[in-house]
């Protein structure tokens, strides 16, 4: 195995086939040396602004050409990459700034005067060829917040890779990979980007939009891409004129991640697409373990998210810490290798000295040593002791015709120390009495005791929520 600098990468492939179509976005095809080039002279403007071997530079940009270029032009530079949402506050961006403290902002204005500014990308060329280096951290995303405050995830792995090598069983070494989620995302820029660097073409999409994904999926004969289930909701839905399998027929496989998947949801996938096309991973931007299920096992494991891969070990521990049989419910623990994967900036890690680390998630391994996840451990309702896992009841909701999100949350109260309550999008606002019908019918006692209808989206682009946040204006 020959590790290569991402930028020397770039740099090859745009030598070898010049002309080859390496970015589509909605401005237009982008070729593999015009983004070598654009890469190049945003290097230089770094370096001239006085980014540093190993700095980390925030980038917060919209979907598009002007994020691959600015992440390509950081690695030329030596630097890390820190992407960053677009939605995030002034008063977020001053917290990250804070802890991360970056020598340059691109895109968004930073909320430091201290940070310098690049607003865009599009810099004049300069002369002369920057140091072959590689930045010994190739990514520094912040969480996404879903579960509390955010926090910046350094990757403990430089920026190299083989070019030669598939970087994951489930992500083929060349393909046409669709982009439809939020490049700042950390699954999203790991894929886009690793994928890239091993022989993929991006098509990228400005949002997701269902329509506009099957639309760009024909035309330009996608045969991967990253999906959440948020997304996966609105594809299924859409009518079956507007996604007919002929339609798909390019997609060799997607991947679904970032946030439990119902089962009804998981079953309607598998049916527009085939179960051979749709695979599942379990993992967080820690990297620190991961799991995989095929579309074909999970058929025969429903509500599984798969077995081990990638050197992972699994062990499901109590409230105090103790290895519980399996079949038993508790605290996911996993372990892949001897060092980490990640290091945090502006938190702690519960990574034990024996490298056992988790990512708060409640669930069991089954005999055959297959993962099931219940929820996660801080979302949690303790409704009078009985402990409701809020998954299970958007599930249920969700399978109502005129649901079109919802996410459940607990709220205070005196009698039960908390009771489940839910806030719903739907695509008949008269259907509200029908909706807590069905929940009631199906969960009894565990059906929201209010349910709370919104017109806009409860998730980000990115498919996360923060059901505090939605306590806090609801639980009034």
């Amino acid at each position: 195995m020959i590790e290569r600098s991402f930028s020397s990468i770039l740099a090859d492939r745009a030598r070898v086939r010049p002309d080859e179509p390496i970015v589509a976005d909605s401005a237009g095809v982008m070729t593999a040396s015009e983004l070598d080039a654009a890469a190049s002279a945003f290097a230089h403007e770094l370096v001239a602004r006085g980014v540093r071997h190993d700095d980390t530079v925030a980038v917060s940009l919209p979907n598009g050409r002007d994020a691959v270029i600015a992440c390509f032009g950081i690695w030329r530079a030596g630097a890390t990459p820190q992407p960053l949402s677009t939605d995030l506050t002034l008063s977020e961006r001053g917290e990250l700034e804070a802890v991360a403290r970056p020598a340059a902002a691109v895109g968004a204005r930073p909320a430091s005067s201290d940070v310098p500014w690049l607003p865009g990308v599009r810099v004049a060329p300069r002369l002369g060829e920057l140091p072959d280096v590689a930045a010994s951290c190739w990514k520094a995303p912040a969480s996404s917040g879903s579960t509390g405050r955010p926090k910046i995830v350094r990757a403990a792995a430089a920026a190299t890779l083989d070019p030669t090598r598939p970087v994951a069983v489930f992500l083929p070494r060349v393909a046409t990979q669709i982009v439809a989620g939020p490049l700042w995302h950390s699954a999203v820029f790991t894929y886009a980007f690793r994928g890239l660097l091993t022989g993929h073409r991006l098509v990228i999409l400005d949002r997701f939009e269902p329509r506009a994904w099957v639309d760009a999926v024909e035309a330009h004969g996608a045969t991967w891409g990253l999906l959440v289930p948020a997304m996966m909701t609105r594809l299924v839905r859409l009518p079956p004129d507007l996604r007919r399998p002929e339609r798909v027929a390019s997609v060799e496989s997607v991947l679904h991640m970032g946030a439990p998947c119902a089962p009804a949801l998981k079953r309607a996938a598998i049916d527009w697409l085939g179960a051979e096309r749709v695979d599942e991973v379990y993992a967080g931007s820690e990297s620190n373990g991961l799991t995989r299920i095929t579309g074909t096992e999970w058929l025969e494991r429903p509500g599984s998210v798969g077995r081990p891969i990638g050197g992972t070990e699994i062990r499901v521990r109590d409230e105090r810490g103790r290895d519980l049989p399996r079949g038993e419910r508790g605290l996911v623990w996993m372990r892949r290798g001897d060092t980490a994967a990640y290091s945090y900036v502006g938190a702690v890690s519960r990574r034990d000295d024996e490298g056992w680390d988790t990512l708060g998630d409640v669930g069991h391994v089954d005999a055959e040593g297959y993962l099931f996840l219940h929820d996660r451990a801080d979302d949690l309702i303790n409704r009078g002791g009985d402990k409701i896992a809020p998954a299970a009841v958007e599930a249920v909701l969700e399978a109502h015709p005129a649901v079109e999100e919802a996410v459940a949350f607990g709220v205070a109260d005196d009698g039960l120390g908390h009771v489940v309550h839910a806030a719903v999008r739907l695509t008949d606002s008269a259907a509200s009495a029908s909706v807590r019908e069905h929940a009631r019918a199906r969960l009894g006692g565990r059906a929201p005791v209010a349910l709370h209808v919104v017109t806009q989206p409860l998730r980000n682009e990115a498919g996360k929520v923060r059901r505090s946040a939605l306590a806090e204006r609801f639980g009034g």
